[in-house]
């Protein structure tokens, strides 16, 4: 294998964050393969896929393109003119950066770049978070080179060979936290971590309110309950009714210090959470989103579900009363919550982003580099 401090990889795609942050941590684990890595990141216009990537420490190109998918007649052919456009100018980038190798991570900002790079005869792989791959990644995934996959199933969807399972990475910084975060209270309540996630989060935020007024003994049930902020207002005032513990807010910053804590976590069943709570071995409810794409998360969940390590409630049947049952029951049935914890432990793949990154240097013939000062992307 050769050194090449000008290694130039371009990770494409995004969207959503469930699309944008694995391409971060897979970005992350190969700076710390290769710091003078120079990484671009290529993606929608959307004013949070710059902010998170800037965040990150990494250069961000928007590129305008739209879905075709659900959309009429006059809306697909403006796409397709869009799709053409946005081509060009990621020829224009590609050549002036001269990547080594495009990842694409899904969404349709992918797209664009990936092809682009086919027609410069780049290197191209894609990384696909959900069991069912999305169209742009399903599409793609037939002439690139590489696919990294998250789930067993999915590497149905690709020609034989080709899929790798290395699972969907997580932040590093997620997995630092929870070890940090120091051993549990021998003498604490029973804890529920709800997360609405970033889109329909007000479901589960009614569920979880009504579902106060049907526990039984508050005191041993405490809430850590993250509302987003539309909600937040309301879920608090329902909480200051409740004799029971509970830590309320819009967000967290520190997840991993927040999943450590819980015994159960109730969740929608996007991707990335997926990934964070097979990683750190938690005993999940999930109740997916109805209106994801493909129906994505259903798929996600049932795959866990399958192998007794979560229970999945559709919304369409969530209640307050329901949801109130199950969490009681996991309160006083520890052997059934701990078979859940070891069954999500032995799908959790916490070193997926850094399986990635190994196997993209693999790829490319690069040696990994000692540590040294990284040099700012040389982008035009």
């Amino acid at each position: 294998m050769k050194n090449d401090s000008a290694l130039r990889i371009i990770i494409a795609g995004g969207g959503t964050g469930g699309h944008l942050y694995p391409g971060i941590a897979v970005a992350e684990a190969l700076k710390s393969l290769v710091p003078n890595a120079d990484i671009l990141f290529v993606g929608s216009q959307k004013p949070f896929e710059k902010q998170a990537v800037d965040k990150a420490g990494y250069t961000h190109k928007a590129i305008s393109v739209e879905g075709l998918k659900g959309r009429g007649l006059l809306l697909k052919v403006r796409s397709l003119f869009k799709l053409a456009a946005s081509m060009i100018t990621a020829l224009a980038l590609i050549i002036r950066f001269r990547p080594a190798m495009i990842l694409g991570v899904g969404g349709y900002a992918s797209a664009p770049c990936m092809l682009a790079g086919l027609m410069l005869f780049k290197k191209t792989g894609i990384q696909e978070q959900n069991l069912m791959p999305g169209m742009v990644n399903r599409w793609l995934g037939k002439v690139a080179g590489r696919a990294y996959v998250s789930f067993e199933k999915s590497t149905e969807y690709f020609k034989p060979g080709k899929a790798k399972v290395f699972g969907n990475p997580i932040r590093g910084s997620l997995l630092e936290e929870a070890a940090q975060a120091g051993p549990e209270a021998t003498e604490k309540p029973f804890t529920v971590l709800v997360l609405g996630g970033s889109q329909g989060a007000h479901a589960i935020n009614q569920a979880v309110i009504e579902s106060l007024g049907e526990l039984q003994n508050p005191e041993e049930i405490g809430f850590i309950h993250q509302t987003g902020q539309q909600d937040l207002e309301t879920t608090q005032k329902a909480y200051r009714n409740w004799n029971g513990p509970s830590d309320v807010r819009a967000f967290f910053h520190d997840m991993g210090a927040q999943y450590k804590k819980a015994d159960l976590v109730v969740c929608r069943a996007g991707a990335s959470t997926v990934a964070e709570v097979t990683a750190l071995g938690k005993a999940c409810i999930f109740i997916p989103f109805p209106f994801a794409a493909d129906n994505h998360q259903e798929y996600n969940a049932r795959a866990l579900e399958d192998v007794r390590a979560a229970e999945v409630i559709l919304e369409d049947v969530l209640t307050g009363t329901l949801l109130a049952e199950r969490i009681a029951f996991y309160k006083d049935h520890k052997a059934r919550l701990k078979e859940m914890e070891t069954a999500a432990k032995s799908l959790g793949k916490p070193r997926a982003a850094a399986d990635i990154a190994e196997d993209v240097l693999t790829w490319l013939n690069i040696q990994p580099q000692p540590a040294m000062n990284a040099g700012e992307s040389h982008v035009p």
